[in-house]
């Protein structure tokens, strides 16, 4: 079952939008479609919304050309009593506050105050996860956080201090590219360049928890800078090799877990493995091994030789601390 309409779908936002006017016009109506449409539906979506012997009737032609809208009024959009359920959970969730001021939530949450959630937050139990992710709550995390996503919107200059996580103190003038949040750590952070007489002079990741100031000094960044650019130019020189075998759902676990990875995929027919050609950012190896660990013996790291003896080296590690508690809880008893 689906939780929204169809009707609430890209289409209908770009058929709402139009008719929030009571007069347009083709040019308008084209430009809109490009902009907020799929790749492919400026093929057939304008034929729909402009009068003629394919469209849905939204519009009637003026005698100057003008497209207006058959409809009093603009569009009304009435949610469900599911789509309701479903927005008081999300209101239980912290990150909501980085998003909307405490005005806009006091009000959502009187108008929904009758309705019962979708679900809660107990019902769901998140293996793999840190437990120390960012204070989502904190005022200044809030503001930092905002402080941020608007300059990653429009490209602002900003002054920034942070300490890395190594611990050494870096402060100095940025431009921030694009934010992400991390699930299994349960933080935001947020690409970005350093920038020396407002050029670029190298690139790297903010944890937006580890921000200590951040200041947007009112001037825009004029350089053209493009996030794949940025991206390429941290990527590994040679990607990681994965075999993934289907037990216990490794396939399908394994390719939601690095979705957002450049990869290249073949299929065994015989044994259903798969090898996986993952492309990642050479200055989050760690991360990726620890993500790739995770998986325990549905994977096996094939290369390169590098990536494969840090993994070896964990994992005998870890089975070292473990003969070690086994040795301490034997001495206990």
């Amino acid at each position: 079952m689906n939780i929204f309409s169809e009707i609430y779908g890209t289409y209908f936002r770009i058929a709402a939008k139009l008719l929030g006017n009571e007069v347009t016009d083709e040019k308008t109506v084209r430009e809109t479609v490009q902009r907020e449409g799929f790749r492919d539906s400026v093929l057939f979506l304008p034929q729909k919304l402009i009068p003629g012997s394919e469209d849905w009737g939204l519009f009637t032609r003026t005698p100057e050309g003008k497209l207006r809208r058959i409809t009093k009024n603009a569009p009304v959009k009435v949610l469900t009593k599911l789509q309701k359920m479903w927005l008081k959970a999300k209101l239980s969730d912290p990150r909501i506050r980085l998003f909307m001021n405490s005005d806009t939530l006091s009000q959502l949450d009187e108008r929904l105050s009758d309705v019962r959630p979708l679900y809660t937050k107990e019902q769901f139990r998140i293996t793999d996860r840190f437990s120390d992710g960012d204070d989502f709550l904190s005022e200044d995390y809030i503001r930092n956080f905002r402080t941020a996503l608007d300059a990653v919107k429009t490209r602002k200059i900003v002054f920034a201090e942070f300490t890395s996580g190594h611990g050494n103190h870096i402060s100095g003038k940025f431009v921030l590219l694009k934010m992400e949040y991390s699930p299994k750590n349960g933080r935001f952070r947020v690409y970005c360049y350093l920038l020396r007489n407002d050029r670029i002079k190298s690139s790297g990741i903010i944890n937006i928890g580890r921000l200590t100031k951040i200041v947007d000094t009112g001037r825009t960044f004029r350089t053209p800078v493009s996030v794949d650019d940025y991206f390429s130019s941290r990527k590994c020189s040679e990607p990681a090799v994965i075999r993934v075998t289907p037990q216990r759902n490794g396939v399908e676990r394994f390719m939601l877990e690095f979705a957002s990875y450049e990869k290249h995929t073949v299929r065994d027919l015989e044994s259903g493995e798969y090898t996986v050609e993952l492309w990642y950012d050479q200055f989050d190896e760690t991360e990726l091994l620890i993500r790739l660990l995770s998986f325990g013996p549905v994977i096996e790291i094939m290369g390169p030789p590098g990536l494969r003896e840090q993994a070896r080296q964990r994992i005998k590690r870890q089975a070292e601390l473990l003969a070690e508690q086994r040795e301490e809880d034997g001495h206990a008893r």
